[in-house]
């Protein structure tokens, strides 16, 4: 790669600090995606990243640490660029007590080497891998010790979850205030990040043929499945205070939702992206009472079951888990989302534990032709399908009717498919490369802004709120199974089914495709 390719490439220049870089998140998925974006030239050459933890650790260990998180988790392998060792060299790490300000100033006169060393113009980016609760601490204590000085910019980077409801958020997002602004702080939901999330906007707003029936004269219902096939695995005691509302709903869903129904943006502009995608929460349909949850919103939990012949243990079997939980492993809802494009559209959301199929597909179903004229007289026609599979297949399919091979006017549905993970030689960058890269260049569109979260929190916290005062309301599923049957009634009350997510392909189904033949 030619160095005016690099710069075109490239991130300005900075310092990364990944805050808890002993921790999982780091090992799995930060090392990697940094490693992947110096191999495309995304870092550029004017670039360092330390690593900051409490445990003791010398920089050729903490070097090996990486080494060994790229050669598991990374798309690159480093034996096979001849560039390791030029990557490797811009890692340094501090033991740090980020209580302590001392130790921030310490880490600024390090930092002001580092950055004459690489020729870094003092753009710093603080990556924070640490529990929510330490987000203030941290911020305050950078600005006390002086690693908010410099000439270039300042960026915080933080993970969920963001608060435990909208007074909390609203608390920890006051803290960070104080501290940085808002343009300056990037919260990542990293599906956010995920290649056919951000192709939503370019399916709906690249094709003429989409953009003029995306609305409620044309589109029956939405469906996003976002389901797991593991339980709580050794996260048990977080996930007991967090559940499936709080885990998934609160973030990952209505971040799907909202790039489904948010309306086209006056400009590819971050700021334009993100108020429509707020006009969406504040326009999806609020809970009127406690009744109003129990009718629209199913709360299930695994119990014990099985799957391909293993038995499964329940929830409350789980390790860490109180053997009278009412946490929720299972979240289904009918929602609305009243404006003018949606108005009577069902968007029905489903996420859970311990489910048949691993699978993130977005279902949306065109409305059916009259059943009582031409073809819909002696066949049965299926409606129109358009689905966008996320994960962990990547693709697009549309399912529509066509005549099948032979003399009698026999009609059948046909699926024709863009598979993205089935194309040879494909190497699709992972969600936190991108959303880095986006950091690193100051881009925040596929970052949460906090009017995007308060809103979500002010949706999900009725929910909450009436399911402490009816606990008696949790519905059991087995282990393997798709949940409560009462999942399938909120469909079958409006006459419509879930459809089969990937994995769970339908019979009689004809399939056009870059991967069946």
């Amino acid at each position: 790669m030619t160095d005016k390719n690099i710069e075109q490439l490239a991130a300005e220049g900075a310092v990364y600090f990944i805050f808890g870089a002993t921790g999982d998140l780091a090992r799995r998925k930060l090392f990697p995606a940094l490693y992947s974006l110096y191999r495309e030239g995304k870092l550029g050459r004017s670039f360092a990243i330390v690593g900051l933890a409490r445990r003791p650790r010398t920089d050729e260990q903490f070097r090996d640490d990486v080494l060994e998180s790229i050669r598991e988790f990374c798309r690159y392998k480093p034996e096979e660029g001849g560039d390791w060792r030029e990557f490797a060299s811009r890692f340094s790490y501090h033991s740090l007590d980020i209580g302590n300000v001392e130790g921030m100033r310490r880490l600024n006169e390090s930092t002001l080497e580092l950055e004459k060393r690489y020729e870094i113009p003092g753009n710093r980016l603080f990556y924070l891998a640490l529990a929510p609760d330490l987000f203030g601490t941290v911020s305050r204590n950078l600005r006390d010790g002086g690693m908010l000085e410099s000439k270039g910019w300042h960026r915080l980077v933080i993970e969920k979850p963001f608060g435990y409801d909208y007074p909390s958020a609203e608390r920890l997002n006051e803290e960070i205030r104080q501290v940085f602004r808002e343009d300056e702080v990037f919260r990542i939901d990293h599906y956010l990040g995920k290649e056919m999330v951000q192709n939503i906007e370019v399916i709906r707003f690249a094709n003429q043929f989409f953009e003029p029936l995306w609305n409620s004269n044309h589109i029956a219902n939405v469906q996003i499945t976002l389901a797991e096939t593991v339980g709580v695995e050794e996260r048990g005691a977080y996930y007991n205070k967090s559940g499936a509302l709080r885990d998934m709903v609160q973030n990952h869903m209505l971040q799907m939702l909202t790039m489904i129904a948010m309306e086209p943006p006056s400009r590819l502009d971050p700021e334009d992206i993100r108020d429509e995608k707020v006009k969406v929460l504040r326009s999806i349909r609020r809970f009127a009472s406690a009744e109003d949850v129990s009718r629209r919103v199913v709360r299930g939990q695994y119990a014990e079951g099985s799957a391909k012949g293993k038995t499964l243990p329940g929830y409350r079997q789980e390790e860490s888990v109180p053997p009278d939980s009412t946490t929720e492993t299972f979240f289904a809802a009918r929602l609305f989302v009243d404006n003018f494009r949606w108005a009577g559209v069902p968007f029905y959301v489903r996420t859970g534990k311990r489910l048949p199929v691993k699978s993130t597909e977005i279902v949306i179903e065109f409305k059916n032709v009259p059943n009582n004229v031409l073809f819909a007289r002696r066949q049965d026609l299926q409606p129109n399908l358009l689905v966008i599979r996320v994960n962990p297949m990547e693709g697009i399919y549309i399912k529509t009717n066509a005549k099948k091979p032979g003399n009698d006017m026999t009609i059948q549905p046909v699926v024709m498919e863009f598979c993205q993970s089935c194309l040879v030689g494909i190497n699709t960058p992972e969600a936190y490369e991108r959303l880095i890269y986006d950091a690193g260049r100051g881009d925040s569109t596929y970052f949460t802004r906090w009017d995007e979260l308060a809103a979500a929190w002010q949706f999900v916290d009725p929910i909450a709120a009436a399911w402490r005062d009816r606990p008696d309301e949790l519905a059991f599923y087995p282990a393997g199974t798709w949940g409560p049957e009462r999942a399938s009634g909120l469909l079958a009350e409006d006459g419509f089914r879930w459809w089969p997510v990937n994995g769970e392909e339908e019979d009689n189904v004809v399939w056009v495709s870059n991967s069946k033949g």
